[in-house]
């Protein structure tokens, strides 16, 4: 089953297309208020570790490495990521995001896994 879904940066505007939205970072993005932010779910469980965010640090170059290990930590928090794939199974879900590299962040990665694991 092929999942409706998008990842977009918390700091754009929400729009109708965006379906349900869901925050998918641990900590909330600075500057965004929550009536703002017009979430359906912030999903902080779903998000890396605290120490893989850290040693990732938005660095490229660490992005395959980033990946591997989120896969790791995906794969053993089952309870989060069905949360997530019953969402999507209600329909499109767009995945948010705080970070400013709009391709290597933790939202691309864990649309990649969902596509990867539908």
């Amino acid at each position: 089953m092929a999942f409706d879904m998008a990842v977009k940066r918390v700091y754009e505007a929400p729009e109708r297309t965006d379906g349900q939205r869901v925050l998918v970072d641990r900590i909330w993005p600075r500057g965004v208020a929550k009536k703002d932010a017009a979430l359906t779910l912030w999903l902080r469980e779903i998000a890396p570790s605290d120490e893989l965010r850290k040693w990732f640090g938005h660095d490229p170059e660490r992005w395959a490495e980033f990946q591997k290990r989120y896969r790791v930590e995906l794969d053993r928090n089952e309870e989060a990521v069905a949360q997530l794939r019953n969402v999507l199974r209600e329909g499109k879900v767009t995945l948010l995001y705080g970070a400013h590299d709009e391709a290597h962040n933790n939202a691309v990665a864990l649309a990649g896994y969902l596509r990867a694991h539908a």
